[in-house]
């Protein structure tokens, strides 16, 4: 089959369209078919090498497909599934958990159901979990024209919340609007300020940011005394280590580094928040944007692509292209 397998860790460069075997599923597992693979910022952690894996690793956590084998017989062949976390899904065939997929309308957009579960299930983390919103509630959400970004605008929205979005174009600020953002706002080193403006000088409830290094200091700033800042990317880079004293300067605030894993660290907790994601997009409170498919040789260039902030929403790599 054919994958894309990192040799060693460094920029796009090193992601390499190659034929390896196929892999062989253990019995909690199901071999899958690949029709999309997501492309998310976790990939290029994991290509860069701030996350590790051993060299050489096929990359890709997220994607839908066919089940292609179950060793236990009891998920029929054919059966469409979406999943969120196995490793090496930037391939024609990839092993899921088979307590860490959830099956998928046989007419649901292939495309969508790629990117549903990683992003999905992050926005519902953020906003269900870390933070939970309701009525009143104010949030800031940088990287707002993000594939996360826009998804958790319409949950924030969903369960009444007033958001604040940071994006870095006019094209991103018209989506964020679109997603039901209250006021957009660009990447600057007076963001806080401008924010609070809009928000009567008492700070957001919650900051969701995603870029970290360029944004985290205005997140400081602008989040209300006892408020919490939610770190969950690193879109411009790692946040430098910071004293514990700095969150007490800043009106004793909540500073949370989360992870999609910790807050699905139960196949139960991991039900619910799929099936949260499934039903809002089946009901149309939820819209995913995919704005680019990319073939699975092109990997390289989605990358590229990506962190150069030159998409919208999600994209995904097309094995079958």
């Amino acid at each position: 089959m054919h994958a894309i397998q990192v040799k060693r860790t460094g920029g796009p460069e090193v992601l390499e369209y190659v034929s390896v075997d196929a892999p062989a599923p253990t019995d909690n597992e199901v071999l899958v078919d690949v029709e999309r693979a997501g492309v998310n910022y976790i990939d290029t952690y994991y290509r860069e090498g701030i996350y590790n894996a051993n060299v050489p690793f096929i990359l890709g956590l997220e994607g839908v497909g066919r089940v292609s084998h179950d060793p236990r017989g009891e998920i029929a062949e054919g059966t469409l599934v979406a999943w969120h976390h196995a490793f090496g899904s930037y391939a024609e065939q990839v092993c899921v958990d088979r307590n860490r997929m959830a099956q998928v309308p046989d007419d649901f957009p292939l495309n969508i159901a790629a990117s549903m579960m990683l992003q999905g299930m992050t926005a519902h983390y953020l906003t269900h979990g870390v933070y939970h919103l309701e009525e009143g509630s104010t949030c800031l959400i940088t990287a707002g024209a993000g594939g996360v970004g826009l998804l958790a605008t319409q949950m924030a929205k969903y369960l009444g919340a007033t958001v604040y979005s940071v994006v870095s174009s006019d094209e991103k600020e018209q989506l964020a609007y679109e997603a039901g953002a209250d006021q957009v706002f660009r990447y600057s080193d007076v963001l806080a300020e401008q924010v609070r403006r809009f928000n009567g000088g008492q700070g957001v409830d919650v900051v969701y940011d995603g870029v970290g290094q360029a944004t985290f200091q205005e997140s400081l700033e602008v989040v209300r005394p006892r408020g919490t800042v939610c770190l969950f990317g690193a879109a411009s880079g790692p946040v430098e280590p910071i004293d514990p004293q700095v969150l007490n300067t800043h009106g004793a605030i909540f500073l949370t580094r989360p992870s999609l894993a910790a807050y699905t660290a139960s196949d139960a907790e991991f039900q619910k928040r799929s099936q949260a994601v499934v039903e809002m997009i089946r009901s149309g409170h939820l819209t995913l944007r995919v704005s680019n498919e990319y073939p699975l040789e092109q990997a390289e260039q989605a990358h590229r692509d990506l962190q150069a902030r030159k998409t919208t929403g999600s994209i995904v790599l097309n094995p079958r292209a």
